[in-house]
């Protein structure tokens, strides 16, 4: 059974900093691209970021130049590096797998992680 485990969220101030990470249990990892979305509350899952297993990234407007996204094939790890945190990043952040290519569709992807909560306090 694949499994998808979020980590690092947590409550911090605007203009902070915070990484989360989410390891998973596919096989082979590198086969698969990786993303990361975001769920506030009231509103729908929307695209954050992604990687390819070649590691080519896709970002969404609101978090480009803040927002990085990298994977460890050999941990079966990907990363989220929020800087310059906002507000309006406060969400429930999930991460996601597919075998093909990133896509910003949520339904596109195939395993979900059970979300981490990004709390930003302005």
């Amino acid at each position: 059974q694949v499994q998808l485990v979020e980590s690092g969220g947590g409550v911090v101030q605007a203009g902070a900093s915070l990484r989360l990470s989410c390891e998973a249990s596919l096989r082979p990892f590198g086969g698969h691209a990786m993303a990361w979305f975001r769920q506030a509350p009231g509103r729908e899952r929307e695209f954050v970021t992604g990687i390819t297993w070649n590691h080519i990234t896709t970002y969404a407007d609101p978090v480009k130049d803040r927002f990085t996204i990298s994977r460890d094939n050999a941990r079966n790890t990907v990363y989220l590096q929020m800087n310059s945190l906002k507000p309006e990043d406060t969400a429930v952040y999930y991460c996601a797998a597919r075998r093909m290519s990133v896509t910003t569709r949520t339904s596109d992807w195939d395993y979900w992680g059970q979300g981490t909560q990004v709390t930003v306090s302005s």
